[in-house]
């Protein structure tokens, strides 16, 4: 079950939480994402990156690069 559990200081203010794995690896991507989108540049970048059709070989850019 995906429960999240609340922590708490002595004046029982929720402090923190501990979140299942399995929630955490589908918020934090979200969380990357609108962090990125938050900068002009970053989110014209993005979206160029998204609606590119093409592109170059995975070995190519890695002989590009020197990797």
């Amino acid at each position: 079950m995906n429960h999240i559990q609340y922590i708490s200081d002595e004046q029982n203010n929720i402090t923190g939480v501990i979140v299942p794995i399995d929630l955490w690896k589908e918020i934090e991507p979200e969380k990357e994402t609108a962090y990125l989108l938050k900068s002009a540049a970053m989110k014209k970048r993005l979206v160029n990156a998204k609606n590119r059709t093409e592109g170059i070989p995975f070995d190519k850019a890695c002989e590009d690069l020197g990797v």
